[in-house]
């Protein structure tokens, strides 16, 4: 295939010849690079809108992880505080009951190592994994508040069981008679058989007599309360109180009695003054001691240490 062309100022015609592979070729490799370009420019108009918007995405989450990730911390910390404040009230329970133990042990007087608040109480048993553990410093940080409550309910144990020990010694040393029942005076008449001082003849003497000054102060030997106060005879005036545990203390030819029935008796509590009502031969106190409705030896108690 040919091509002609002609000049306007008449020259000698020219003429292409398409037929040439060179002019083929070159035709072609236009086509192309207009395609080519029309192809890019399409895209370079086009192309960037999505990547920009999945970037806006990304950062549009970023900040909504960055935000979610501040308040998870922020939760955390004030947990963390929480559960620091928590250890600390623990810690100091722990100090007080500490010092509470000790302080009972000695009030007790129990033996050395009996129970023993500085040192961790003694346990046993075989290992035995706890499922799912976690590790971690947050799983150390509960391990740690289950060990202090764990010393805690065990210094509980210890001190409640310390606590009977102490209350039941305390009641029984408060209700058995110990001690003499006066504060001037000497034994003038021994508990079981005599001779009665009236009719020369052989008696028998439920209690012991403390011979003493009119007047002289009679204390009950025992916690209790007033059970009788009042002449009776034989008696004279007479005191009778009742401690518990089977105990019961008259304290008779007294002068004047000093308490009434359903008064409250402390140890070494004065309750009346000595004299010599009723069938004495002179200013004494009779004493007796009853346990379990049977009248025994007072002396035994009377020699026992307040």
């Amino acid at each position: 295939m040919k091509l002609i062309l002609f000049s306007q100022n008449n020259r000698a015609a020219r003429s292409i010849d398409f037929s040439a592979p060179a002019v083929l070729g070159g035709a072609l490799l236009g086509l192309v690079l207009l395609v080519s370009g029309f192809g890019y420019l399409v895209a370079w108009s086009l192309g960037p809108i999505q990547p920009l918007a999945k970037m806006n995405a990304l950062k549009i989450d970023l900040a909504t992880q960055q935000a979610e990730l501040g308040e998870l911390r922020s939760r955390a910390r004030e947990q963390i505080d929480a559960l620091a404040v928590r250890m600390g009230e623990l810690n100091a329970r722990a100090i007080r009951l500490n010092a509470l133990g000790r302080r009972l042990t000695a009030m007790a007087k129990l033996d050395d190592g009996e129970f023993d608040f500085d040192s961790k109480p003694a346990l046993g048993g075989p290992l035995e994994p706890l499922e799912g553990s976690t590790t971690g410093q947050a799983a150390t940080f509960f391990d740690a508040i289950d060990a202090m409550d764990r010393t805690l309910h065990n210094q509980q144990q210890q001190l409640t069981v310390l606590e009977g020990l102490l209350m039941n010694r305390k009641l029984k040393e408060r209700v058995s008679p110990k001690g003499r029942p006066v504060k001037a005076g000497y034994i003038s008449s021994y508990f079981g058989s005599r001779t009665d001082p009236f009719t020369g003849k052989g008696a028998n003497h439920r209690g012991v007599d403390f011979a003493g000054k009119t007047g002289s102060d009679v204390i009950a030997v025992a916690a209790g309360v007033v059970t009788y106060s009042g002449p009776r005879s034989g008696y004279g005036n007479m005191v009778e109180i009742t401690h518990g545990n089977g105990y019961v203390t008259r304290y008779a030819h007294n002068e004047k009695n000093l308490v009434a029935p359903g008064d409250q008796i402390q140890p070494g509590q004065v309750i009346a003054l000595m004299g010599a009502t009723g069938r004495a031969t002179g200013p004494n106190l009779h004493f007796e001691v009853w346990h379990h409705g049977r009248p025994v030896n007072p002396v035994k108690y009377i020699r026992q240490e307040t």
